[in-house]
């Protein structure tokens, strides 16, 4: 027979689980990943369950936590393994049908109630013009802690994008107002203040009317701007009288915010965000998502949109025993120097290392030189200083113009290790050599031609989808051409020196951009310059502004000699 236990009054009863949800409702700001907070990302780093609203939030998230797409099982109802947080759609029902605001509190409760750590990521700012109120009381209710995380609201910040402030030092008064099923008397809103219009796309006609009905003198100006604050954003300008037709002509979509007042006039000087020399450019850049992080980040500051597509992939040596010969040989004091000539050296010998059960105490009395500044940062990452970087060209050129003859009263020892890949130059060897040293020239990891890269993908590098492409080597444009195709004609090719500008050119492509110095990052400025002048010679020419994938000639372009 089973005791049953009372509880005493000192003693309260305990659930059966002590475990308690906690839900944070965060804004993710009108759409461009930059505008989330700090707070923000600490708890979607921290968040066991994330709730969305939109389709899109799925990958905000993870661009934003840098976690990789998901990957579908081969397998029906098979589960598939992820990194990151669950997430939960809180956008739709099971069938297919928007949740109202209560049935989407209810998922949220639903999920706390489990224990988790829950993110209730919503559009803008969960207090603003959202159902984050509704949400809350409904957690409140529920007895589970919460708290709220302010976002950008698109209503400040897409007008911001679009370069129209909505208040100067003459109008000091803005109303913003959601366009609903809700009839709404406009002749309260007949001033000159400033008028911010959510929602208001599908009724923008009969709105401009009835304001003009109101007193609104029909050459106001009113600005429609969709899918602010992304490389997507459009805009169309236009007066009360006119903006219904215009809107239709731009083929204005939800969402969209729309601004009426003379803050619109403001737009012409104002203008930042789309008047971006890339803005918008789809911008292949044919390097892995590690390698290609400052490339990446450097597009994305001139608008455009850049997409990794790895062309070489780097795998172990064929033969590891020289490899393990030349390790053994740098802890056992045999070398002076040893020569960094990348980042996949560097992490070809650390492995080897972690291999051995070695740190960097084995670097101990051993000098270290380094190719250039990315390759320094990865050996600093390891906890070591690089002793020789080029002072001019980042190059194996740059490092000998550096590096040190061979002393028979400095040096003590006169041999240089150089793990390098199977496919480097020996034009350091051979400069090593002249200088006195002695090299072993050691293949430490292999480059392989990559995987091709999905089809959707082929076809927009053949078809001119993309708009520009950035080869940073010779073995990017042999490996791209080859894995996925010929870019087409339209596609602005850039390149970063003039040996990947020839490669280019023998595979039948025009350079259209080279940088002035073998620099990821002056590649980028040498596109950009290109992409505003040519920006600049089409508003000159009265023609509207394109992208390049947008003007398609007619037929190939061929090689020129340059």
């Amino acid at each position: 027979m089973t005791q049953r236990k009372t509880s005493s009054p000192s003693t309260p009863p305990q659930a059966p689980s002590q475990v308690r949800g906690w839900v944070s409702f965060v804004g993710s700001g009108p759409g461009d990943p930059g505008l989330l907070t700090v707070r923000a990302v600490e708890l979607l780093r921290d968040a066991e369950i994330v709730v969305t609203e939109l389709p899109e939030h799925a990958e905000l998230v993870r661009s934003v936590l840098g976690l990789p797409a998901p990957v579908e099982s081969e397998e029906p109802g098979e589960p598939t393994e992820s990194d990151g947080p669950e997430f939960v759609d809180g956008g739709f029902g099971e069938d297919g049908q928007p949740l109202t605001h209560a049935a989407r509190a209810k998922v949220v409760v639903r999920q706390a109630k489990k224990g988790r750590r829950v993110v209730r990521l919503m559009s803008g700012d969960p207090f603003v013009y959202a159902s984050g109120p509704e949400e809350a009381q409904a957690c409140a209710k529920a007895e589970i802690g919460f708290e709220i995380v302010p976002g950008v609201s698109s209503v400040t910040a897409v007008p911001a994008y679009a370069g129209i402030p909505l208040t100067t030092k003459n109008n000091r008064e803005v109303a913003v107002v959601t366009c609903g099923e809700q009839r709404i008397d406009w002749e309260q809103y007949a001033d000159d203040r400033t008028l911010v219009l959510l929602s208001g796309v599908g009724s923008i006609g009969e709105t401009a009317k009835a304001l003009i009905a109101a007193g609104r003198s029909p050459e106001t100006p009113v600005a429609m701007t969709q899918v602010g604050t992304t490389t997507s954003q459009a805009t169309v300008t236009s007066t009360l009288e006119n903006i219904a037709a215009d809107a239709r002509a731009a083929r204005i979509n939800p969402p969209a915010i729309t601004v009426i007042g003379t803050v619109v006039n403001l737009r012409e000087t104002l203008s930042w965000f789309e008047t971006k020399p890339l803005f918008g450019w789809r911008v292949l850049v044919p390097r892995t998502k590690e390698q290609a992080g400052s490339l990446s980040a450097r597009l994305r500051g001139y608008g455009s949109v850049p997409e990794e597509v790895p062309t070489i992939s780097v795998e172990p040596p064929r033969n590891p025993l020289q490899m393990d010969k030349a390790v053994r040989g740098l802890v056992e004091g045999r070398y002076e120097w040893i020569a960094f000539t990348s980042v996949n050296a560097v992490k070809a010998v650390r492995e080897k290392f972690e291999e051995y059960g070695l740190d960097a105490r084995a670097f101990s009395g051993l000098k270290i030189a380094a190719v250039g500044d990315k390759t320094a940062a990865s050996i600093a990452a390891w906890g070591l200083r690089a002793d020789l970087v080029p002072s001019g060209e980042q190059s194996a050129a740059g490092l000998l113009a550096d590096w040190p003859p061979y002393d028979e009263v400095l040096d003590p020892i006169n041999r240089v290790f150089l793990p390098r890949a199977d496919i480097a130059t020996e034009n350091l060897v051979a400069g090593l050599i002249d200088l006195g040293w002695e090299c072993d020239d050691v293949t430490a990891y292999r480059t392989v031609r990559a995987t091709p890269p999905p089809a959707p993908t082929r076809d927009a590098i053949k078809t001119g989808k993309f708009d520009a492409v950035v080869f940073t080597s010779s073995s990017t444009v042999r490996n791209l051409v080859g894995i996925a195709g010929k870019p087409h004609p339209s596609t602005v090719i850039a390149c970063i020196g003039p040996a990947t500008a020839k490669t280019a050119e023998e595979h039948g492509l025009r350079v259209d951009v080279l940088a002035p110095e073998p620099s990821v990052e002056l590649l980028v400025d040498a596109l950009a310059d290109f992409g505003a002048a040519r920006r600049a010679s089409l508003i000159e020419s009265g023609q509207p502004v394109t992208k390049p994938s947008e003007r398609k000639p007619s037929t190939r372009r061929k090689a020129t000699s340059s």
